[in-house]
């Protein structure tokens, strides 16, 4: 897989999201809503590898050939969580009607004091883990991010809430301190969450069956996971249309413990059981698919800071580890 998706000029980047930030600060919702209609045409007319690229996947979830109206349904969707994300970032959760599905089962790990790993998608919003601060207010949530990568969701996001942009863990670190601070985080009983369905060149990465075709899938989240034996929850935020976002928790495993001659078949097991997990959730909202870019082949991939930025151990046996987990500074 090539990094085009990681070199494609930015859509509107920091400028577009503070903008949208004052729309949604100071004209409201109501307003913000009412501006993502030309942001969704500009996209439509002007951008047109993630005009295609949407085509491309809805062709495979709908099974049938897309119409304008489903690609611009798609596009609409994304703007829309992005624009929910300046009112979930800033704790603005009661303007919203968030059902949640297999909370009991995070929460009961929660009141144990366990660490938790939380895997997510580019499939829905991940901003509405914020929910979860109703719930557990004391309870601390780390996302896992590339910093130097996402400068503009950054810096947005420390106007917005300074203390979550504190407790981001940034993947742009080497290797060792990144596994050292995800496991320090877990040692206290924290939440870790990262995206795991985007694989760079020069990722470790397993070929999986996805939407008919088989696509790339990092393996980076799942060796961590191994070497921290912990447990693993995935994540699917749902945007679901108007205020109404579904949150579904489901779990995954109690704490991987794979002997190292078995690893690498496992994990690709683990990968295939995600990738099953993820095309389930992808049929069930099939407009909430936020890679912009050919995830199959990955030769006309869209940068996440065009579509997205309007949006995007111990000892030496962790180093060992560590160094398989260079991935995990793009997972993040």
């Amino acid at each position: 897989m090539n990094a085009h998706w990681k070199q494609r000029p930015e859509g509107g980047g920091y400028v577009a999201l503070w903008i949208i930030r004052s729309i949604a600060r100071y004209g409201g919702r109501a307003v913000g809503r009412a501006c993502l209609y030309p942001i969704t045409l500009y996209f439509l007319i002007v951008r047109g590898p993630e005009r295609r690229a949407s085509r491309a996947y809805l062709s495979r979830v709908l099974d049938r050939s897309p119409r304008p109206w489903d690609v611009a349904r798609h596009i609409h969707t994304f703007a829309a969580t992005i624009l929910d994300r300046v009112f979930l970032l800033s704790g603005q959760l009661s303007r919203f009607d968030i059902a949640t599905v297999g909370l009991p089962a995070l929460a009961a790990r929660v009141d144990r004091g366990e660490g938790v790993l939380i895997f997510g998608s580019h499939h829905g919003s991940f901003d509405a883990l914020r929910v979860l601060s109703l719930t557990r207010p004391a309870l601390r949530v780390r996302i896992v991010l590339d910093i130097a990568h996402n400068q503009a969701i950054t810096r947005l996001l420390d106007a917005l809430n300074p203390q979550l942009a504190r407790d981001v863990i940034d993947a742009g670190q080497d290797g060792v301190s990144i596994v050292l601070a995800i496991q320090e985080a877990l040692a206290r009983g924290e939440l870790v969450a990262l995206l795991v369905d985007r694989a760079e060149a020069g990722d470790a990465a397993v070929r999986v069956p996805f939407l008919g075709r088989d696509a790339a899938l990092p393996s980076g989240p799942w060796s961590l996971a191994a070497t921290l034996k912990v447990p693993v929850m995935l994540a699917f935020g749902l945007y679901r249309g108007g205020n109404r976002y579904e949150l579904v928790f489901e779990e995954f495993s109690d704490g991987l413990d794979i002997p190292r001659r078995q690893r690498s078949e496992r994990i690709a097991a683990l990968v295939r059981d995600y990738s099953a997990r993820l095309q389930h959730h992808v049929r069930r909202a099939p407009y909430n698919w936020f890679n912009f870019y050919d995830f199959w082949q990955g030769d006309d991939a869209a940068d996440d800071t065009s579509l997205t930025h309007l949006g995007e151990a111990t000892g030496a046996g962790a180093d060992a580890d560590a160094r398989q987990h260079g991935d995990l500074r793009r997972a993040g």
